[in-house]
């Protein structure tokens, strides 16, 4: 079984894969750009913008999340960042979304909305879990651990749909 930072070793000694496929997906996104011009929100250049859309925001989305997980409770030094798997995601992220965005709005691109709801969940999460490491806050007690989950999932759920209630839900989900 191989552990998260085996994996992150293996990607560090294949450098040149990884720089392919972060520098392959926005090369697309500003192909589809040039050829699709003012057609974005048509059938074919849709899907194509939702494919890359979910290509790119996976690894974007988990590399934001372990930047976020290691700065504020690893507190690892963002000079022992490792560039392709910490930094070239979220780089390449921005410059594909921002490409996309030139042609099409996020609205019409199919599942949008999921991502966007998975990054507010996660911040939702990394939120709450840098609010009890920062109060010190724990509790010793005879709960059983389904309970303390029944009740981690009650609040994941109260937040959700407290932001939905607060920026308005999408109807293009």
């Amino acid at each position: 079984m191989m552990s998260l930072k085996e994996f992150f070793d293996l990607l560090g000694q294949m450098p040149s894969l990884v720089l392919s496929f972060f520098l392959l997906v926005p090369l697309t996104a500003l192909l589809a750009w040039l050829l699709g011009r003012g057609e974005g929100h048509l059938t074919p250049w849709k899907y194509l913008y939702s494919f890359l859309v979910f290509l790119i925001c996976i690894p974007g989305v988990f590399a934001v999340t372990l930047d976020l997980y290691l700065f504020l409770f690893e507190k690892q030094s963002i000079m022992e960042a490792n560039i392709y798997t910490q930094i070239l995601p979220i780089l390449s992220m921005g410059l594909t979304l921002m490409l996309i965005r030139q042609n099409v709005s996020f609205d019409d691109v199919p599942g949008f909305g999921k991502i966007g709801g998975l990054i507010t969940l996660i911040s939702i999460v990394l939120i709450f879990m840098w609010f009890v490491d920062r109060t010190r806050i724990y509790v010793f007690s005879y709960m059983p651990f389904q309970t303390v989950l029944l009740i981690f999932a009650g609040l994941l759920i109260a937040a959700r749909w407290g932001t939905k209630r607060l920026f308005g839900g999408s109807s293009h989900q």
